[in-house]
Formats: C-alpha cells, sequence, structure tokens
C-alpha cells in the first residue's frame, strides 16, 4: 500500500480509465477495483491454485487521532508467569505507520475496519465533526468499513456528508480554500433502511478485487443501535437483525460468483481477560468468549468466511465454529487505535472462495500499535494542522485535579470519575430555577475517557484542559431535571441488571447522597438490594416525588432504562460539558487541586 496519497490517486486514476462496458459492470455488482499495494512483490496469477490475501482490520477508532491518555492509551499483555505488562499504545501516526510497514511483502492486502471510527471523539476530530478523522484513514488507505452505533450521534444527513463529503451545513469550512472531500472508503449500512424507501442508507456490501481475486465485504450495525443513540440521529431508520441482514447478501454475493465473503459487524463480545493476547480459544473454540458476537457467530451464513466485529472495545483473535461446523475467525482490535488485527485469507484460485478445513481456521493475530517507533509524518502534519485551528480552544485551562481520575479506565461499577460527573451535574441544576435537581445519575457508557494527571501537552501536570474535559464528555448533552416517582427510580435502577443489561450491567454514576448496595451474587432486580437505596440516608419513599438530573439520553430511555422516559415536568438546563468544566473551575485550582473521589456510594457485595 502506498505511504502517502499521491501513489493511490495516481492508482486511482488508472483503475478510472476501464472501459465503459467494465466500468458499468463494476458499479452493478458493487466491485471497487483496488490497485497493487505500493512496495509490494508481484505475483503471478498462473503461479499457484491457492493465494494468501492479508486482512488488516481495527475498530471502534472514535476520533483518537493523538495517542489517548491514561488507561484508554494502554494494551495489557498477558506474561508467562500469569501477570500483565501494561504497553502505551494507539496514535494514529503510529497506527498508519504500523498498516504501511504490515502491508509491505504482502501483494494481495486489503484494510478493513468495524465501524465507530466517528463520534465520542476526542476534540481535535470533534471540534470539526470528525472530518479530521476521515481524513486521516482515507490517508493510511483504508479500504471499507461497517457503520457503528456512533456514526448516527448527528443523524443520518451528517453520516452521508461523511461519506459524499461537502462542507458543515452549520459550521461551513473550516480551512480556506479547501472542501471536505469525504471518505474514499465505502460506509457499509446493510442493516440500516430508510422507513420510507425500505432500502440500505448507504452501500450494504463492496467487493474487493486484485488480479483475479475477489472478496466480499458486508457491513452492519447492531441491531439495537437506536436504544443507544439519541432518536434524533436515528429518526426515519430502521435497524434490522445482524444474522438475518449478512446472511441475505451473502447469498447476493454468491449468486454474483463472489463466494470469499467477510463480515464486518459492530457488534462483540467480552473476552474472559482483557489481555490482548489472551487465548479465548481454550480450552475449546470460542470457550473463553462470551457476549452477543457469539450467538451471532453460531448463526452466520457458513458461506461468510471471517467476522471483523467491535463495539465492546475489547481484543480477542477467536475460532468460534459456523452452523456447518467447520472453524471460522471472529476478531476485535479492542479501540481507539491500540491495536491492529492481522489475519490471513487462504484464497482458492479454482473455487474462489477462502479455504477453511475443519481443523484449523484461518490465522489472526493482534499487534500492539506501540509508540516506540518510527511516526507516519503526514499523520504528523495533519495533526498539526487541525491541533492550530482548535488550540484557542482546546489549551483553555478549566481545572486542576491532584492525581489522575479514573473514567472508562476502571473495571469497578463506580468510577472516581464517573462521580464527579453525577456531582457536576447535580450542581448545575439544583438551584430552584436551574431545575431543583435532588440527585443525578449519569451513563457510564459517556464517560469516554479518564483525566489524567500527567500533562498531554505544555499545560503541565494536574491541569485539565479544555479538550481533555471535551475527551471525557464528548456528546454535548443538554441536563434534563424529571419529576419520578420513588418507584420510577428504583425500577430505573433495577434496569441496570435487568432486561437488556441483565447480560452485561450497565451501573449508572450516582451523585453525592444517593448510596445503595449492589449485591453482584443475585439475580436479576434483586440485585438491588431492597431498602438499601437512601437519599441523604432516609430510604427512598415509592410514594414520594424526587427530582433527578440526567442527559437527555439517558432521560429519553437510552441505554436499556425505559423506566425514565416516563419522567414529567421537564426542565432543560445547561449541557453537561458545561457543567462538567464549571464543576471543575469551581472545585479547584492550582493551590487546591480537585482529589479523586473515593467512590463509595455504591456498596458492591461480589
Amino acid at each position: 500500500m502506498p505511504s502517502t496519497p499521491q501513489p493511490r490517486r495516481a492508482a486511482r486514476r488508472l483503475t478510472g480509465r476501464l472501459s465503459a462496458a467494465a466500468a458499468a459492470l463494476a458499479a452493478a455488482v458493487g466491485v471497487a477495483a483496488t490497485a497493487l499495494p505500493a512496495g509490494a512483490v508481484s505475483a503471478h496469477p498462473g503461479s499457484g491454485r491457492t493465494v494468501d490475501v492479508q486482512l488488516l482490520s481495527f475498530n471502534d477508532f472514535h476520533g483518537n487521532l493523538e495517542p489517548p491518555q491514561g488507561s484508554s492509551g494502554t494494551v495489557q499483555e498477558l506474561e508467562p508467569d500469569g501477570s500483565k505488562k501494561t504497553i502505551p499504545a494507539g496514535g494514529v501516526e503510529y497506527l498508519a505507520q504500523a498498516l504501511r510497514t504490515a502491508r509491505k511483502g504482502h501483494p494481495y492486502s486489503v484494510t478493513a475496519a468495524a465501524g465507530d471510527l466517528i463520534g465520542a471523539s476526542p476534540l481535535l476530530s470533534g471540534l470539526f465533526h470528525d472530518e479530521p478523522t476521515i481524513e486521516a484513514m482515507n490517508k493510511l488507505h483504508l479500504d471499507v468499513t461497517s457503520v457503528g452505533n456512533h456514526e448516527f450521534d448527528e443523524g443520518r444527513a451528517e453520516l452521508t456528508r461523511m461519506q459524499k463529503g461537502g462542507c458543515h451545513p452549520k459550521d461551513g469550512c473550516y480551512e480556506k480554500g479547501k472542501k471536505f472531500a469525504g471518505a474514499d472508503f465505502p460506509y457499509l449500512t446493510a442493516n440500516v433502511t430508510d422507513e420510507k424507501t425500505g432500502k440500505p442508507l448507504l452501500k450494504p456490501y463492496t467487493v474487493w478485487q486484485h488480479k483475479g481475486v475477489k472478496i466480499g465485504f458486508i457491513g452492519v450495525t447492531l441491531k439495537g443501535t437506536p436504544d443507544i443513540v439519541n432518536a434524533a440521529g436515528v429518526k426515519g431508520l430502521k435497524f434490522h437483525d445482524e444474522v438475518a441482514t449478512i446472511n441475505k447478501y451473502a447469498k447476493v454475493l454468491n449468486r454474483q460468483g463472489v463466494k470469499a465473503i467477510v463480515a464486518l459487524i459492530h457488534e462483540g463480545g467480552m473476552p474472559a481477560s482483557t489481555a490482548y493476547n489472551y487465548n479465548c480459544d481454550s480450552p475449546g473454540p470460542g470457550d473463553g468468549i462470551s457476549g452477543p458476537i457469539t450467538e451471532i457467530a453460531k448463526h452466520v451464513t457458513p458461506q461468510v468466511d471471517a467476522l471483523v466485529t467491535g463495539h465492546t472495545h475489547q481484543s480477542y483473535t477467536c475460532t468460534i465454529p459456523d452452523p456447518s461446523g467447520r472453524p471460522r475467525t471472529v476478531t476485535s482490535a479492542a479501540s481507539f487505535g491500540r491495536l491492529y488485527t492481522e489475519t490471513t485469507l487462504t484464497y482458492d484460485r479454482r473455487t474462489h472462495d477462502i479455504v477453511r478445513t475443519s481443523v484449523k481456521a484461518p490465522g489472526a493475530v493482534n499487534h500492539v500499535v506501540e509508540r516506540t517507533g518510527p511516526k507516519a509524518a503526514d499523520m504528523t502534519s495533519l495533526i498539526a494542522r487541525w491541533n492550530k485551528l482548535a488550540a484557542p480552544v482546546a489549551n483553555r485551562p478549566v481545572g486542576h485535579i491532584s492525581a489522575d481520575i479514573d473514567g472508562r479506565g476502571t473495571d469497578a461499577p463506580e468510577a472516581p470519575l464517573g462521580d464527579v460527573i453525577a456531582d457536576a451535574q447535580l450542581e448545575a441544576t439544583r438551584a430552584a430555577d436551574k431545575g431543583g435537581a435532588q440527585l443525578a445519575l449519569m451513563n457510564p457508557g459517556g464517560i469516554r475517557s479518564d483525566l489524567a494527571y500527567k500533562a498531554a501537552g505544555s499545560e503541565g501536570d494536574g491541569v485539565v484542559t479544555y479538550g481533555e474535559a471535551f475527551t471525557v464528555q464528548p456528546f454535548t448533552n443538554m441536563i434534563n431535571v424529571v419529576d419520578l416517582t420513588g418507584t420510577q427510580l428504583l425500577t430505573g435502577l433495577q434496569q441496570q441488571v435487568t432486561g437488556p443489561n441483565a447480560a452485561e450491567p450497565k451501573i449508572l454514576q450516582v451523585s453525592k447522597g444517593l448510596t445503595y448496595t449492589l449485591d453482584l451474587t443475585k439475580s436479576g432486580a434483586d440485585r438491588i438490594v431492597k431498602g438499601s437505596v437512601k437519599l441523604n440516608g432516609t430510604p427512598i419513599d415509592p410514594a414520594k416525588t424526587y427530582r433527578v438530573a440526567m442527559n437527555e439520553f439517558l432521560a429519553g430511555g437510552g441505554d436499556g432504562f425505559p423506566a425514565f422516559k416516563d419522567g414529567k415536568n421537564k426542565y432543560v438546563g445547561a449541557s453537561d460539558l458545561d457543567a462538567f468544566t464549571g464543576y471543575l473551575t469551581a472545585h479547584s485550582s492550582a493551590s487546591a487541586p480537585l482529589d479523586p473521589p473515593k467512590a463509595d456510594r455504591i456498596t458492591v457485595v461480589k
């Protein structure tokens, strides 16, 4: 693959000189002709029956162009003695260079992603509606991606703009004389259709081909996307079953003579270990992983040869047998560009399919994007260019901390940063004329990072910049204050561990004064211990009405909390980001930095 965009554009011009008939045929079947990667060794089509295709993949990049801070910027490596080693990882300068190095010597190489490339992004990308990330993905030669739920954060029109290009309808163009070009790669939305027309929002599949090798890619997001995205973002769209959709388009591809197929699925699983090199095929194939992807993998047609997955931000390279009992790889490369997966697909020229035996599936391995090697110079320039535009906003100090305050990086049900955010939302809405809130709740998925004590730039250790605060709270959700009865509040707390959250509990972060016991030895609603839920030491009264603050996503029933949709007497306050930055400024200074909370509001029984 080329190390700069210029050779790629030249290759495209050559590809574009196909005859009109050939081009029309390619368009009819969704074929994307791909030029030979620069620096690769040519292969002779007739030199052997099989050829190895290198599939490089990643997922859940979330606009992390710069190396992520705190635990979000590390991976855990399992050592021979059973201990874990922490390795700093990520940053698009290193990811691009790693991919370019990996492609060398591979005449057949394709790069794919499994959604959430954008959305919930740090300020450097999010401030510019993720145009910098799409530009970076073009430069590192991404060939195809599925959509994820976060691709819908700003709605269908914005996702379409990401694909087709054009300046933002409100903010306009960010650089004089430059118009956003859009993604060079196709976004695949096989299971996302328009409610009125029934047609996929964007392309459902594409076909990568090179020197007689053809591989089809089908892209889907999780069926439950509407449950975890603001309603406005998915208005007018339907989200269909992942398995049924993949199986449908696998048949379409087969009828077109495309037998080798890879599914890009923005849904994932939970391996038994967080170490990136954990063997999730121990003791048997797929035994070390659980979650939605396991059932999906067991039911996706055998016509599909490999599954590239995401959404859970976990790392795994598993082998889960397909419905016919044949082994099939299921992979995920964590998140934020900290890893990439390398999968070998052995293509049979006679059958036009991937060779999969009953003994061994195509090999797959996750590689760490370490920060010890060289950086991709074009990515360094890209980051510097956008940082210059963002600097007046990003570098403004908004607070001071005395140590790391863990948010995304903790495995505990209650995160110290979750407490800070909940307290900030309560403080912003407590006054009678600001909503009159008595308590606040925060969904854990909305906490996108940690607050790291060590300086990321020149601001100094312990200084929290606006850019860092934005990385933690990037959605700019408005805080809602609603009336909930004690019964509704208790039901909402029970929904943390029941319904769609039964398998993977979503423990809400709570403001100071709200306490309860979470008993993980029990099951279902009983995990929220009756009588333990108290506000300022007084048990919640089922018949009493409470004023509860939460972001608009949660107030709309998002993340599997339908009880909160029934809230009455709604007040719309400041944004969650404004509340967060205002709280940091009010409660910290250089001489009196904010200490990490004890995170002792939820008593956990294991």
